[in-house]
This record gives structure tokens, sequence and C-alpha cells, in this order.
């Protein structure tokens, strides 16, 4: 068997990079990520669809899906989700899961203008190469009224926490991950950026400046995870 050869992209995000990166991760990305978070990922995508409360009917957009484990969950909601994705190993891993799957960039999605009851990005704005036009993307998919959940991680809000959460980053991850991932190097990249990452506060004022309103933001784990929330002006 040919050995999976290592990618990782770098911080400036480049799409080819990054597409290549999530490409190479793919085939364990699911398991990675309950074994790196401790399990605290079913939580997080649980706490994701409660946030965004979705209603039988209604269309939602989950970008930066991957392999469609987060659209399974907003989608026991009975509204329709549609997953979209960058990688094209990502929805190939996932093209098992009953939901629709669409590639597309974050950046300039396929879609045509107030699409979308609501649209959620689960840990996947933080790997894009410009941030504030993905999220004046979303807002232009999105209807009038409409919501935004962005699920990402963040700062941990206790200091003890701080010190141990970033110990375990830049040290005990890549380590982990070496034992479970298809792409390790991968999980370095991950880890570098999220130390990158804008705080809560920071991140909420660029969401109210794409055009977002009544942004707030709730922390999870301590900070480790934050949802940001906002809703497109309109009616």
């Amino acid at each position: 068997m040919a050995k999976t050869q290592s990618v990782r992209a770098s911080l400036d995000k480049q799409p080819h990079e990054v597409a290549s990166m999530f490409d190479g991760v793919a085939r364990r990305y699911d398991l990675t990520n309950t074994v790196i978070s401790a399990g605290q990922d079913r939580y997080w995508r649980w706490m994701t669809r409660r946030a965004i409360t979705p209603r039988p009917g209604e269309q939602i957009l989950d970008l930066a899906a991957g392999t469609g484990v987060s659209t399974v969950e907003l989608g026991k909601s009975g509204a329709w989700c549609v997953a979209a994705d960058f990688s094209q190993g990502m929805l190939a891993a996932g093209q098992f899961r009953d939901v629709p799957m669409v590639a597309g960039d974050a950046m300039a999605l396929p879609f045509a203008d107030n699409s979308f009851d609501a649209v959620t990005i689960s840990f996947g704005l933080r790997n894009v190469a410009d941030i504030d036009l993905a999220m004046r993307e979303m807002l232009r998919v999105t209807k009038p009224g409409g919501r935004l959940v962005i699920c990402e991680f963040s700062t941990p809000v206790i200091p003890v926490l701080k010190t141990v959460y970033m110990e375990y980053l830049m040290k005990a991850l890549p380590r982990v991950a070496r034992t479970v991932s298809s792409n390790p190097d991968a999980y370095v990249y991950l880890a570098e950026s999220i130390r990158a990452w804008p705080n809560q506060r920071q991140l909420g004022r660029r969401v109210a400046d794409a055009g977002w309103a009544g942004v707030k933001w709730r922390n999870l784990t301590g900070g480790v995870v934050a949802l940001h929330r906002g809703y497109k002006l309109g009616s």
C-alpha cells in the first residue's frame, strides 16, 4: 500500500493548499476529531444545531461541512440541509451519508442570492483565506431575516484552562494526531491556526462589519469553542 503524502497548509491559507490538506485527512477525519476533542465534537455539533434552531421546511446551508456529519445533525430537525465543502476528498469520504453535497468555495458560493433560511459553518471559517469575504458571501445567500451560526475554536476564558489548552495544542495534539490521522502534519497547522485566530470579541466585530446584525456569542467548553450568531436585516 502506498504511503499517504503528508500535506500541511501554511497560515496564508492558499485555497489549493488547504483543500489538498483536507483531502489528505479525509479518510480518518471524523475519528481523529473525536479523539483529539475527547468526544466534545458531538456536544459542539448538538449545540450548533440548538443555536441555529432549524425548523421543518427550512433550507439550511452547512458550509465547510467536510464529510457531512454536521449536516446529518442539522437534518434531525426536519429541515432540508445541504453540505458544501471545497475539499473533494472530504465530500467523497462522506458520500455514504444521506445528505445532498455540493463542491463550493466559501469565498464564491455557488448559490443564488437569498437562497437559505440559515447558514452555518463549523471549524471552517478559520481555514478560509479571506474570512471577511466569506462572511459577506454567507450574507448574500441568506434570506432577509435569516440566521448565521459560526462554530469555531476560540480563546479559553479561564486562565488555567487557557494555559493547559495551549500546551495541549502545541505539544500533545500533534502527537495524538500521529496515532490516528491519515495526515498528522495537518494537525500541526490546526494548532498554529487556532493560536493565530481572533478571540471572541474580535471575531464578533468582524462578523458585524461583514453586515450581520445582532451579533452575539456563547462560549462552549470554557471558551475552547465559541458560537457566534447573527441575522440578516430585512423582511
